[in-house]
């Protein structure tokens, strides 16, 4: 049976780092009030001039290094993002032009904090379709840019980065078994950003 295998892996953070003690003194919480509710200690976070696509970009290229593959060998890009760099083109075409990808179809996904399972999803079905494709999956944000700082309960969650993929069909047993994808728009006001799209025009 042909399956989807990963066969390598890269992944981009930004130098900036924000500590728990840093966001102590921009909001009223403590280092272990963070921890203990969700074990992070730090994130990133980039500079003003630095986009989704090249957090993405520089993932990409470390993908591509420890696949011993050339960007050129790309037939399809997905990206999963919910901060892309506008809302078209989209993120993966910008990522596609810095790594020189020129073959490979590039599309993005958004799907919240699942966005870069949808995608993985979507490539296991392009393989399944032609086992000879090779594509790209990455998950990239930057959650530093819609972040509201001022509120508790959720700038200690975020940060900024990127991580990527690549798959290709081979036979055997290894590889993505299934995936199960699920969606519940009715608890959308638990996490949103609300301006910029049709509802809220910019």
């Amino acid at each position: 049976m042909i399956r989807s295998r990963i066969i390598s892996t890269g992944s981009y953070l930004p130098p900036r780092v924000l500590t728990n003690s840093d966001l102590e003194k921009m909001v009223d919480t403590s280092d272990e009030w963070i921890i203990s509710r969700s074990g992070i200690r730090e994130r990133r976070i980039v500079e003003k001039d630095v986009a989704t696509s090249d957090l993405g970009a520089e993932a990409a290229r470390r993908a591509l290094e420890m696949a011993g593959l050339k960007a050129g060998d790309l037939d399809l890009i997905i990206t999963g993002t919910n901060s892309p760099d506008m809302f078209f083109p989209c993120t993966g075409c910008f990522i596609q032009a810095k790594i020189g990808a020129k073959k490979a179809a590039a599309f993005d996904v958004s799907a919240g904090c699942t966005s870069f399972i949808h995608a993985l999803s979507l490539a296991d079905k392009f393989i399944k379709e032609d086992p000879s494709r090779k594509v790209m999956v990455l998950g990239a944000e930057i959650m530093s840019k819609v972040t509201d700082w001022t509120d508790r309960a959720t700038c200690v969650l975020f940060g900024d980065g990127a991580g990527a993929i690549i798959l290709v069909g081979e036979e055997g047993e290894r590889g993505v078994l299934s995936t199960h994808l699920h969606s519940d728009g009715s608890l959308w006001e638990l996490l949103y950003i609300p301006g910029g799209g049709s509802a809220n025009p910019s």
